[in-house]
């Protein structure tokens, strides 16, 4: 299944080579399992979006390992993926970048034609490159987005909603981010999503952050001195404050860390999809 992480920092630019490359069970490792890709998207100090991917396993992507050690943002957005459609290629790999903004996915829906000719109807079909039902959502998103005069979050809700009722789904789980914005949303209750709001540690020279989970041990000096917002596939430590987010909601973090939550979703798609209703390949990328 593919992976889906999520950082905000706020105005406080930080790294995360901990969770990309140092962690026992990092990006690099889950990649062993993962193979299809990996990818991290990030902003720079002037608001730009950068996103740095391969088509390959994370542990055997040299140009991964480079760009992990000195990436610094105040927004992070990792992936790495188990494709169920689309071919092993730079263009199906996440994130993926429209209008400055970036967008990661973990699930599956069908009937793309339907789609695509909806796309189309919206002028947006210049946005999709290649294969993935991913890229054609943030497309979906991205079209809506603009019909919203820039509202991102009146994007996505117009967008899932019209996939939920249109088309055959089995998860839209995804994040989208900008320099100052983070949006989350679980939908509906097939994969889980966790949300993690953490406060600086207290002291003059605070511990290192630890992050522990049955997959992930992540560790990090940055993270333990600033308050930051984490979107996790699962819990990464046994903190508390870990929550799962409910079905159909709709999760955003503010340049302020700010963190609001709404359910603007229908219960359940009109057409829900299950584990034995999607081919082989996909079938195997969406299995827990």
């Amino acid at each position: 299944m593919c992976r889906l992480f999520g950082l905000h920092a706020g105005p406080n630019p930080v790294r995360v080579t901990f969770w990309l490359l140092d962690a026992p069970d990092s990006l690099s490792a889950q990649s062993r399992r993962e193979p299809d890709g990996a990818g991290i998207g990030t902003f720079d100090a002037s608001g730009r979006a950068h996103v740095a991917k391969q088509p390959l396993a994370a542990w055997e992507d040299h140009a991964f390992a480079r760009e992990a050690r000195v990436l610094k943002s105040t927004t992070f957005l990792a992936h790495v993926r188990y494709a169920s459609t689309g071919a092993h290629t730079m263009v199906n790999t996440h994130p993926f970048e429209q209008d400055g903004r970036l967008f990661a996915h973990n699930g599956a829906f069908g009937d793309l034609g339907r789609l695509n000719q909806h796309l189309a109807e919206l002028g947006v079909a210049d946005l999709v490159h290649g294969q993935t039902d991913s890229e054609r959502l943030f497309a979906l998103i991205t079209a809506e987005s603009r019909r919203a005069g820039g509202h991102v979050g009146e994007g996505i809700s117009h967008a899932v909603r019209w996939v939920a009722r249109e088309l055959p789904v089995f998860s839209l789980n995804f994040i989208v981010t900008t320099a100052a914005d983070l949006w989350a949303v679980r939908y509906p209750a097939t994969h889980e999503l966790h949300v993690l709001e953490r406060k600086p540690a207290a002291g003059a020279e605070p511990a290192p952050l630890e992050a522990r989970s049955a997959r992930i041990h992540a560790r990090s000096r940055d993270l333990s001195r600033s308050a930051h917002v984490l979107i996790a596939t699962e819990p990464m430590d046994p903190s508390p404050g870990w929550r799962p987010m409910g079905p159909g909601e709709l999760v955003h973090v503010g340049p302020d860390l700010a963190v609001t939550a709404t359910v603007p979703f229908p219960e359940a798609p009109a057409h829900p999809l299950t584990l034995s209703d999607l081919d082989p390949s996909a079938a195997a990328s969406q299995k827990p």
